[in-house]
Parts: structure tokens; C-alpha cells; sequence
């Protein structure tokens, strides 16, 4: 039998406490000094010997630490540092260890004051950092403004690489460009038949393909709102998902990316955008193609309701392996450089590249720093209530000791399906978003559970990140959006304001774009 808890003390009212004779100061505890060996996080290296330091250091003065020993003195990064907590050999509890323990203002508050801790000053702290993005993302903080215009629901939304506009698409059959500068409807998009399900923008900027409950792929010229060419036919149902053929891989014959349009009829169709003709056919998945996303080292990804997931080669269209570990459907996908991918030569600093060739330099200079120090990973999620992490599925990484075949690790602690999941722009997290009203966020290297972000009441549809990795924010069926603070792991701004469930969410610059049921968009 179970060992019943006693029940908890009543609280004592303010007027009790009032009463009581006022408590004896504590007397100071002396601060302990503590050995301190930095190391860093992308290769396990120490840097630096181990330094002694005051338990009650702060970080900005770790953070300066850091830069001095890697002589980073001119313009020093910023850094977040966190320690690996030690597991104790006489561990009865059965509660999950988190993966790491941040340090957000010094090891004395974070490390060795919270109770349960397994540190000591005794230890050496092995402290690791992490480079954190250079340039920060405005925090959101109000409702700048509300679009109206589609007359049905909003079922996905999508900025373009530069963040000058955003695309949505609706259930009355037409997608929208509005101007995110001056916040202004820019053009309606008509001619699906049916629902739009899906929208996704090319790397220039130059093309809007939009794909339809009709089973058709049309594709759009933003700049002056008129379709590019025919529709691309030959689907036998809807479409589930859009992507585009990443810049740097872009062949110097043709002027436009080609796009792989993924259907619920089980095939993938790449078609060549600048002739609009049909390239080849991927087929082999037994049911719905739920997704697909185009890698960097030109392999194709696509998950399927045949709870498979299937690369295939983006020269010729042969398949190269079939992964089958998910017990369900394949919901969701992301890579660890889907966001790289998406704005291609377009970063933080609003440069504009001279010309086409010019551009897929800096798309390919992007793509290689990314990649440099972790290849492209690949994570799945599934109604089976899991994740997979998987290696680098290109064949550039059949040396490395991983099997292609195994997932580097199994994700598992959603109790609902998984809706969504998302790579951080710099690839070292994942946040994924269930049908049980959590998000939850893991180590993009090796999986392990970071935190858990509770606050929402209902499913989460949606999550997306700033560009400089430091915020999340989330859409969910109880009508809010909500911007997570990741070094607390708590709420940091309830975004309200929509009046009935929330679909799609998108983040660029500090902007945050959603649409939801209530058929209108807001930033």
C-alpha cells in the first residue's frame, strides 16, 4: 500500500504572523569559493585552466571570464552557461532529472541554494557555454494591429525571408500578402477552388506558392500579386505541404528554385518552377504525405501516415532509405537548418545581396558556418505521443560512427499527440507542441529534456522562434499566443486578443503574425 501523506499545514493568516514576536536575523552565511572549469559546448573542450572563483559571481562577469580566455576581448559575445547536474548514487526518487541546470545569475542562487540540489561547493563545477546569437529580437508586446479580410478561417500563415511580408492562407479559398512594414493588406491571391492549406515563400523572395484543398500548386509574384504562370495539376487530393528547393543547391541553368508539393494521395511531386513542368514523382509512401522538407545537402525528407519517413535523393529522385520507428501517423518535421534555409541570404543585418550568383554565395557561406559544427539533424514527431531525433540522413556523413538508420535519441514525454515541433534558429534547441497543452523543449544535439512550458488550457497547434533563439512563442486552441521567456522557462507575455482558436503563428523580426478561426490576422 502506498504511503499516505500527511495533510499540509494550514497557512497562518497575516494577522497571526502579526502577532508573533519578530524572528532573530540569520546570521550571514560566508559565501564559499568554488572551483570553476569552463567548457565549451560545441566541442567539449575545456577552455582555459580551472579558476577559483567566489560561489556568488555573476554572469555577466562568467560571460567576461569566458572572453577573456578565448581573447575575445574586442567584441565579446554573449554567452549562457549551464552545469550537467551529477545523479546521485543513493537516488530513490523517481521524478526525471532535467538535462541541465541553468545558471542565470550566479552559481551560489542557482546552483547550491535550491533545494534537492546534488552540488556542492566541494565539486568543480564544469560550467559550459554557450555562444548565444550576437544581435537580440525586440521582445512583442501588444497587438500592433488586426487585419480583416478572409471571410473563413485562417489555416497558415508564413513570412517571407526578409519579413517585409506575410502570407496567409484561408478557407475561402484565397491567399493574402499583407505589408508587415505599414501593416496593410498588399494583395488577395484567388483562384484555388478550395481551402489553401499551405503557403511557402522561395529564398529571394520572388515566388509564393500556395497549395490547395483542390489538389492544385499555384505560384504567385508578390511583388505585384498576379499568379506565375499555370497551375501545377496533377495531385488526386488536397496538398499537405510545400517546400522549396533550398538557394545555395539552385542549379545556374534554371532562374527559379524547383518545389517539392507534398499530397494526401501518398505521392511528392517536384516540379521545375521557371517551366512549371513536372520534374519526377516520389512514390512508395502506402498513405497521406503529411510533410516534406527539402534539406541542404540535397536530400528530400517526407513523413507519411504509413507511420514512415522516406529520404530521397533531390538529383534524381531515388530513395535512399526508409526510417520506420514511429508506432502512428508522422505529423511534423524539422531540420536543424530549416531556418537558415528558409531566409537564404537574407540575416539579421538587412543587407541585399547584388545579384542571383552573389546570393547563393552567402545562402551556401550560411549554410556551410551552420553546419560546420553539427550536420543537418532531423527531427520527427508522431501521434504515437514521441519524438526521433535522427542523424544526418545525407551521404556525405556515412564515415561517422551513427547508423543512418538508428535515431540518435527517442523523445518521449508528451501524453497527447505531437502537433508541432521546431528547430531553434541555431540549432541547439527543439520545442515541440502536443495536444496536451504543453510545449516542451529538448537539446537539439543530443535530445535530452530541457524544460517543460506549462500555461496554456487547451492543445498547442503552433510554435515558432525569434530569429536570435531567445524567445518562443506558441498558438494554441484556447485562443491565446503565448511568449515563453527560455531562461526561466516561465510566461513571459499572454498575447490575447483573438476570439477563437488560434491555427498558425509565425515570428520574424519582432513581429509575430497569427491567424486563427476568427478569420482575422494580427501582429
Amino acid at each position: 500500500m502506498a504511503t499516505l501523506l500527511p495533510p499540509p499545514k494550514r497557512q497562518k493568516s497575516n494577522y497571526a504572523k502579526s502577532l508573533e514576536k519578530p524572528k532573530e536575523p540569520e546570521p550571514e552565511i560566508p559565501i564559499p569559493s568554488i572551483v570553476v572549469q569552463f567548457k565549451s559546448s560545441e566541442d567539449g573542450s575545456n577552455l582555459g585552466p580551472a579558476i577559483n572563483l567566489p560561489a556568488d559571481t555573476g554572469r555577466d562577469a562568467l560571460q567576461m571570464l569566458v572572453n577573456k580566455l578565448r581573447g575575445e576581448t574586442e567584441d565579446p559575445l554573449p554567452y549562457a552557461f549551464h552545469l550537467l547536474p551529477k545523479l546521485p548514487s543513493t537516488s530513490t526518487s523517481t521524478t526525471p532529472q532535467s538535462a541541465r541546470v541553468q545558471i542565470n545569475n550566479s552559481i551560489q542562487l542557482d546552483a547550491l541554494k535550491v533545494s534537492g540540489t546534488t552540488f556542492s561547493p566541494e565539486d568543480v563545477f564544469e560550467l559550459w557555454c554557450e555562444p548565444q546569437a550576437v544581435f537580440r529580437v525586440r521582445s512583442v508586446g501588444r497587438c500592433s494591429a488586426t487585419l480583416t479580410g478572409h471571410s473563413s478561417p485562417i489555416l497558415c500563415c508564413a513570412h517571407s525571408p526578409t519579413g517585409r511580408y506575410a502570407a496567409t492562407g484561408s478557407g475561402d479559398a484565397t491567399a493574402r500578402i499583407w505589408d508587415m512594414e505599414t501593416e496593410t493588406p498588399k494583395w488577395t491571391l484567388s483562384g484555388h477552388k478550395g481551402w489553401v492549406l499551405c503557403v511557402e515563400w522561395d529564398s529571394r523572395e520572388k515566388i509564393l506558392a500556395t497549395g490547395g484543398h483542390d489538389g492544385q500548386v499555384r505560384l504567385w509574384t508578390p511583388t505585384t500579386g498576379q499568379p506565375f504562370g499555370q497551375p501545377l495539376l496533377g495531385h488526386t487530393k488536397w496538398i499537405t505541404s510545400l517546400s522549396f528547393e533550398p538557394l545555395h543547391l539552385m542549379s545556374t541553368k534554371s532562374s527559379s528554385p524547383r518545389l517539392a508539393s507534398a499530397s494526401k494521395d501518398g505521392t511528392v511531386r517536384i516540379w521545375n518552377t521557371s517551366t512549371r513542368t513536372l520534374e519526377f514523382v516520389l512514390t512508395g509512401h502506402a498513405a497521406s504525405v503529411n510533410v516534406v522538407r527539402w534539406g541542404g545537402e540535397n536530400v528530400i525528407y517526407t513523413g507519411s501516415s504509413d507511420r514512415t519517413l522516406k529520404v530521397w535523393s533531390g538529383v534524381d529522385g531515388k530513395l535512399i532509405r526508409t526510417l520506420n520507428e514511429h508506432a502512428h501517423w508522422v505529423n511534423t518535421m524539422a531540420l536543424s537548418t530549416d531556418f537558415i534555409l528558409r531566409t537564404g541570404p537574407y540575416d539579421h543585418t538587412g543587407k541585399v545581396p547584388k545579384d542571383d550568383e552573389d546570393a547563393k554565395s552567402i545562402a551556401l557561406a550560411r549554410y556551410k558556418h551552420l553546419t560546420s559544427t553539427h550536420p543537418e539533424a532531423l527531427i520527427t514527431g508522431s501521434d504515437d505521443h514521441t519524438l526521433f531525433l535522427w542523424p544526418d540522413q545525407a551521404s556525405s556523413s556515412f564515415s561517422s560512427t551513427a547508423t543512418p538508420k538508428k535515431p540518435l535519441a527517442r523523445l518521449t514525454g508528451h501524453q497527447k499527440q505531437v502537433n508541432h515541433v521546431a528547430f531553434s534558429p541555431d540549432g541547439r534547441m527543439i520545442a515541440s507542441a502536443g495536444f496536451d497543452n504543453a510545449v516542451k523543449i529538448w537539446e537539439g544535439k543530443t535530445g535530452k529534456f530541457i524544460a517543460s512550458l506549462r500555461g496554456h488550457v487547451a492543445a498547442v497547434y503552433r510554435v515558432a522562434w525569434s530569429a536570435d533563439s531567445r524567445m518562443l512563442v506558441s498558438a494554441s486552441k484556447d485562443t491565446t499566443l503565448k511568449l515563453w521567456n527560455l531562461k526561466t522557462y516561465k510566461i513571459r507575455i499572454d498575447l490575447p486578443g483573438h476570439t477563437d482558436e488560434v491555427y498558425c503563428v509565425d515570428f520574424v523580426a519582432d513581429k509575430v503574425v497569427s491567424g486563427g478561426r476568427d478569420k482575422s490576422v494580427k501582429m
